[in-house]
């Protein structure tokens, strides 16, 4: 075959695959139905999850998903904290380190240029939008005593449908911290820590959450012509944990694992006292004095977990029964750690590895060796600019994470770096190290391949390391933190 023939083959073939590329990376062509989106927001979970190697944790709703998809092992949020880790989670963008972190982007929207969210960009696009649940801070979004006020709009032009049904306990705030049957937290010295009451799924709100969800899935795929963006929040395992009898069943004699490092560190750290964890009714008791009381606390724990799976089952039930699972992209993530004995520490809200380490999976068709897990370090700032790849929308022209589709292409490509905060401290989190900078100037380093972990700070033996890591830290935050 003549030379110029086969230059003009490879020519024509080259442009073919360039055009491919493009399409397959720009909006939906018209008239054509783009991937849904559905998006599984669980609170206070850490990775206490068997496919994360918790074999004692009874997941298997969760731990299916995962054979399907991604399992990023090394995944941080922004902030220890819901309100500011689901801002970041919903905008892609480094945030205030507050619980009203969304409340006080909405009031800016109306006096300046402000960049669209996820869910808002996705509707832009031509999504249906609907949020069930806790996926912002507030169950269904709204502000106000009760949270239910139709004049104070967490993320105004986000959700075509923004829903949280509150049942017997009222009010979305009644059900935020709500226990069986309707239990509403009012002094939460009287409320119980924990407890296991016999009954169905809808004695918990959650359980009214997933029935709403349900019956939006429903509506969803009724739709020929638009695609939807679903986003699914469950409350548990948040406090108080609470959870019907049959969760906790797998729990009662189990031999759970020690308590790694389960004494108070020493030194400047961002430890505290637990607050949130100790103003509930304990019964007189402290689990870092009591360690059968600690097993209880985890067992119960445990048991919110395995409610949560259930729950997770329950959507992924109904996806399937459309005959959807192929056209969805699935998301479960969980928006930051949760401290169960590590440092003496019960709770979040430090900037120890286990307020920030939170499960991220992520499902999609045709990925390739789907159920290998990532050890790369990534960050909750990525979702927003993956989900568009992944559903071949453009996206936004505004800073973004960088996408997590190179480890889904390939999980072992690396990563990055993870960035955290509290109002009093940064932290910044790569393959080995955890460097972490109080507002003071004190400086804590801690050299994950230790056992030692983050127990020992080692600050002092890596003085370049740490300027190296902090001109990362501040080039990330730059000066608003």
């Amino acid at each position: 075959m003549p030379r110029e023939i086969v230059k003009r083959i490879a020519f024509i073939l080259a442009s073919l695959v360039i055009t491919f590329h493009a399409v397959e990376s720009s909006d939906a062509v018209a008239g054509e139905k783009g991937r849904n989106v559905l998006l599984l927001c669980i609170d206070d979970l850490r990775p206490e999850l068997a496919c994360f190697g918790k074999s004692y944790i009874h997941s298997p709703n969760i731990d299916q998903l995962a054979s399907t998809g991604r399992i990023f092992r090394h995944h941080y949020v922004q902030a220890p904290t819901c309100g500011a880790s689901r801002y970041v989670m919903l905008t892609g963008q480094y945030g205030s380190a507050g619980n009203d972190a969304l409340f006080a982007r909405a009031k800016k929207i109306n006096g300046g240029s402000i960049p669209a969210s996820m869910p808002e960009w996705f509707r832009n696009k031509g999504y249906t939008t609907v949020s069930v649940g806790k996926v912002s801070h507030h169950p269904g979004g709204r502000g106000g005593p009760d949270w239910n006020d139709q004049n104070q709009i967490e993320m105004p032009d986000a959700w075509t449908r923004h829903l949280h049904p509150s049942g017997a306990w009222q009010h979305p705030r009644g059900a935020m911290h709500g226990l069986a049957h309707g239990e509403i937290r009012a002094n939460a010295k009287e409320m119980d820590l924990f407890q296991s009451v016999e009954g169905g799924d809808e004695i918990y709100p959650d359980g009214l959450t997933v029935e709403e969800s349900l019956r939006q899935l429903d509506l969803l795929a009724d739709d020929s012509e638009k695609p939807f963006f679903l986003a699914v929040g469950i409350l548990k395992p948040h406090l108080p944990f609470g959870a019907p009898a049959q969760y906790m069943k797998p729990y009662l004699s189990v031999e759970l694992p020690p308590i790694p490092h389960p004494d108070r560190p020493k030194g400047k750290t961002t430890w505290h006292g637990s607050g949130e964890f100790m103003k509930y009714n304990r019964w007189g008791r402290d689990p870092n004095q009591d360690a059968e009381f600690a097993d209880a606390v985890r067992r119960h724990y445990a048991a919110c977990v395995s409610y949560a799976d259930a729950q997770v089952g329950r959507v992924l039930d109904r996806l399937d029964a459309h005959g959807l699972r192929d056209n969805t992209v699935i998301v479960l993530w969980g928006d930051h750690g949760w401290h169960l004995g590590e440092h003496a520490i019960w709770g979040k809200h430090a900037l120890f590895e286990e307020s920030l380490h939170s499960p991220l999976i992520i499902s999609a068709k045709n990925l390739p060796q789907p159920g290998i897990h990532s050890d790369a370090i990534v960050e909750t700032r990525s979702l927003f600019p993956t989900l568009c790849e992944l559903t071949g929308i453009s996206k936004p022209d505004q800073q973004l994470g960088a996408s997590l589709n190179p480890i889904l292409q390939e999980p072992t490509a690396t990563g990055g770096v993870a960035i955290s905060y509290t109002g009093r401290a940064q932290t910044i989190r790569d393959q080995q190290y955890r460097l972490i900078a109080h507002q003071d100037g004190a400086i804590e380093l801690y050299d994950h391949r230790s056992e030692a972990g983050e127990t020992q700070n080692v600050a002092d033996q890596h003085p370049e390391l740490v300027r190296q890591l902090m001109a990362t830290l501040t080039d990330r935050l730059g000066g608003d933190h």
